[in-house]
């Protein structure tokens, strides 16, 4: 059973950067695709970035095409969210899920079926 955990979060400044780090324990995420979504208060979850399970394919959601970047590290079973150039807008919990189905995925919360707990990242001055 696949167990994820999401690292990394915090306070920063408009501008500045955080790299979060999604890893699971119970299992190899080398096998399935892997999101990244955000949840900031009163709004719907929404997915900020995919990638599939050979890293080929990666998708990012406009608003933070140029900035965000999703990569793995098998070696160490982690799955990593790069951001970059960080607004207000940013600021949300960040959740990493799992589609233990495919290996290739989309946006639609209701592809992935394991959720980390989330982390928390707010951006302000």
């Amino acid at each position: 059973q696949l167990q994820l955990v999401e690292s990394g979060g915090g306070l920063v400044q408009p501008g500045e950067s955080l790299t979060l780090s999604c890893t699971s324990s119970g299992g190899s995420l080398e096998l399935y695709a892997v999101a990244w979504f955000r949840q900031a208060p009163g709004k719907d979850r929404e997915a900020v970035s995919t990638i599939s399970a050979t890293s080929a394919t990666t998708n990012y959601v406009d608003s933070v095409k140029g900035r965000f970047i999703i990569f793995r590290d098998y070696p160490k079973n982690t799955i990593y969210l790069a951001m970059n150039s960080l607004t207000s807008e940013d600021t949300g919990v960040y959740y990493c899920a799992v589609s233990s189905k495919s290996r290739l995925a989309g946006f639609g919360v209701h592809e992935y079926d394991h959720w980390g707990q989330g982390t928390q990242v707010t951006v302000s001055s």
